[in-house]
């Protein structure tokens, strides 16, 4: 059970994926002599396993890979790798957007739990504020205890996320996601409700939506005024999701915090307003996979060549119509 399976992407992250384990498993299941893809090493390929700094496949490129049947992608988004030949020419992609979830998720659900302590905002003003338990312990505007959070995207993420969020007690969790299927948001642990009234309800906002024209913006001065005085923004998505002078705007009041891990444009300029707001926490786009949890695309990876080689199901097949819906 092999094939001529080679690897395209960026020398440290090839490392990174691949430790000794790893990189047996593929030996395992690769009968190229040359495992990295190059001008000499090219025609005969048939699954291309990619990652971070791998080329897009162009007609160009495809030309020359005539072989070719499957790209596996040992990442998350597929976006900046397909193109619409690759479509065309039938060939199966895959991705491991799935395993790139568990990270975010986890990242998502630790910032929404700081959230109800403020946590963030105590860190930021650590030098200009001399508090201790007994100035803050009667105010309400900390704990969790009959909060209610709203996660906007029921995604790979926003999925994850949700069930999490059930083990907090007496914490309300509303779904708003158009395309989802109720049955799914309830046996979770939600409540599917329209996006206005999610807004309404919300203690904390956490955005797991994918970046697509129709949702540019989608957190807007609007949205944002909807919000609950006191609520925490949080975005492990894409910075185009939230308008970031209304964003700007409603922080500098004072009326709500933000954690971003992801901004618009990603990073912001260190002059950017929204860097000196002392209410606004931001994290350079670290809730994703790095480090040793890369690994855990590399496992994903192998699982979706190995079933290919075996002529078995691909849990992570990704079709043209997913990339209409999906970041």
């Amino acid at each position: 059970m092999s094939g001529v399976v080679r690897t395209a992407m960026s020398p440290d992250v090839f490392d990174l994926l691949f430790d000794e384990p790893r990189m047996r498993r593929l030996r395992s299941l690769s009968t190229a002599p040359s495992l990295v893809l190059g001008d000499g090493s090219v025609l005969d390929t048939e699954v291309l396993l990619t990652s971070w700094g791998a080329p897009r496949l162009d007609a160009a490129l495809l030309d020359r890979m005539p072989e070719l049947r499957a790209v596996v992608h040992a990442a998350g988004s597929v976006q900046d790798l397909v193109s619409e030949e690759l479509w065309e020419r039938g060939i199966i992609v895959t991705s491991a957007a799935d395993a790139n979830a568990v990270p975010v998720a986890e990242f998502a659900f630790a910032s929404i739990v700081l959230a109800f302590k403020r946590a963030f905002a105590h860190v930021r003003n650590q030098e200009r504020e001399s508090l201790g338990w007994g100035d803050l312990v009667t105010s309400p505007a900390y704990g969790s205890l009959g909060r209610t959070v709203g996660i906007v995207g029921f995604s790979r993420i926003g999925r994850r996320v949700v069930p999490m969020l059930r083990g907090l007690q007496e914490v309300t969790v509303l779904v708003a996601d158009p395309v989802v299927d109720p049955r799914a948001v309830a046996a979770a642990g939600g409540e599917l409700v329209s996006l206005p009234e999610l807004l309404r309800r919300s203690d904390v906002l956490s955005l797991h939506a994918p970046a697509l024209p129709e949702t540019r913006h989608m957190i807007g001065r609007a949205e944002l005024a909807a919000l609950r005085d006191g609520a925490t923004v949080i975005n492990t998505a894409r910075g185009s999701l939230i308008d970031h002078d209304a964003l700007f705007e409603a922080c500098a009041a004072g009326r709500i915090d933000a954690v971003l891990d992801v901004t618009d444009p990603d990073p912001l300029p260190m002059d950017a307003p929204l860097r000196h707001l002392p209410n606004v926490a931001l994290t350079p786009h670290v809730a994703g996979s790095m480090g040793t949890d890369v690994r855990r695309l590399a496992d994903s990876a192998l699982d979706d060549v190995e079933a290919l080689l075996a002529g078995g199901t691909l849990p992570g097949a990704i079709t043209r119509r997913d990339m209409q819906v999906s970041a």
